[in-house]
């Protein structure tokens, strides 16, 4: 079983890339990261030896992704900054345009949606890993992904 810091330093891009395909944005990525992190730490030794280490993260990022979104009820629209254009990791989109479009118009999902869609075409998740992961209902999961596709697929023919 790793340390903590062993995991961190091994998973942790991993999970900051993972924060930042969800929240679309480098501070709040960042932001959700740090406070998953310290949920983690203190009950490390559960979660390493359950080997769930992981998917306690990335709930928690996709947690707060959603509450910070409710609490403002804003449906901002991120402005670029050249500074910070990039993920935090080397884009695996850039070969394909349309899938770069795609992955920007995933800015336009709500964060659940947001967050199923990573999980599913980035992370290759199942739908039962993904309800396992959210601790939702695999009903649900398949919901999100089923309503998020239908609205990627009409921003795509209005793009065209």
């Amino acid at each position: 079983m790793p340390t903590f810091d062993e995991w961190l330093v091994d998973r942790g891009q991993a999970m900051l890339s993972f924060a930042w395909l969800v929240t679309r944005n480098q501070y709040d990525a960042q932001d959700a990261l740090q406070d998953a992190l310290t949920g983690l730490y203190p009950r490390w030794e559960r979660f390493a030896s359950a080997d769930d280490a992981e998917a306690y993260l990335k709930r928690s990022i996709s947690n707060a992704s959603v509450s910070n979104w409710r609490k403002s009820r804003k449906h901002l629209v991120p402005v670029s900054d050249p500074g910070l254009q990039q993920p935090p990791v080397p884009d695996f989109t850039t070969a394909v345009d349309e899938v770069d479009m795609v992955w920007q118009m995933c800015e336009h999902l709500t964060p659940q949606q947001r967050a199923v869609v990573v999980l599913r075409f980035r992370e290759d998740c199942s739908f039962g890993d993904i309800a396992r992961i959210l601790e939702i209902p695999e009903a649900t999961a398949r919901s999100h992904v089923h309503r998020a596709l239908a609205r990627l697929r009409t921003m795509l023919e209005d793009q065209r």
